[in-house]
């Protein structure tokens, strides 16, 4: 993952790249604040760490103009600690904030925080595809050359399931308990009725063996 650092105290950003370095980070830092926002974009981070006190213009203008264009994950990294300016930082799209001094293990903990947070996000939101079979999360149905069906909530639960892990065996206990982190309330019967279902409208689409099951362990695709 690539961390871009935009930070104009030397020491700190010399410190906070080498930490971060050696926590197997790919990080790149900033040591000139001219164009700021084209020169991050171009470098296509995964995070960024954003102070809130640049020469010329301040972060919180700078997250401003980032966000206008990017979905960037963002996170404060300030000596201010007034509750007004996280709130203002939060609220202008920044997605955490963090007051110097901080241990480089709480920062750590808040880049893996908001970098999980923000895949699962782009995760769920994504059309996912295996063997040519598409997943549409947001429209909950799949798609195969052409032809389309329709899923249940708890249908295309277990399928997100089984696309997040393709190849692998998912075992039956595993699939009930992310259905239960979601919510979604079944027992060891209803998920075999459930997988039966699915697998007649994979049937019709043409996809009669897409699921596939390891007796006695669960199912695979």
């Amino acid at each position: 993952m690539h961390i871009l650092i935009i930070e104009d105290d030397p020491l700190f950003r010399r410190e906070v790249k080498d930490f971060l370095e050696n926590s197997l980070y790919h990080v790149t830092a900033l040591t000139e604040f001219d164009r700021i926002v084209p020169k991050a974009l171009s470098l296509r981070p995964d995070l960024i760490l954003l102070d809130w006190n640049l020469p010329g213009q301040s972060g919180f203008e700078l997250c401003a103009e980032i966000r206008a264009c990017s979905d960037v994950p963002i996170i404060f990294v300030t000596g201010r600690e007034d509750s007004m300016d996280e709130a203002a930082a939060l609220l202008k799209g920044g997605d955490d904030y963090i007051t110097k001094p901080f241990h480089p293990s709480v920062l750590l903990a808040h880049i893996s925080a908001v970098l999980k947070r923000t895949r699962k996000e782009a995760q769920d939101s994504a059309v996912l595809i295996h063997l040519g079979l598409e997943l549409d999360l947001a429209k909950a149905q799949v798609r195969y050359q052409g032809r389309r069906a329709e899923l249940t909530r708890n249908e295309l639960k277990i399928l997100h399931c089984l696309f997040r892990h393709p190849g692998e065996i998912v075992p039956r206990t595993e699939l009930i308990e992310y259905l239960w982190d979601a919510s979604v309330f079944i027992d060891d019967n209803s998920l075999s009725i459930h997988v039966t279902r699915i697998r007649g409208k994979l049937k019709e689409l043409g996809l009669p063996d897409f699921i596939h099951t390891k007796r006695g362990m669960g199912y695979f695709i």
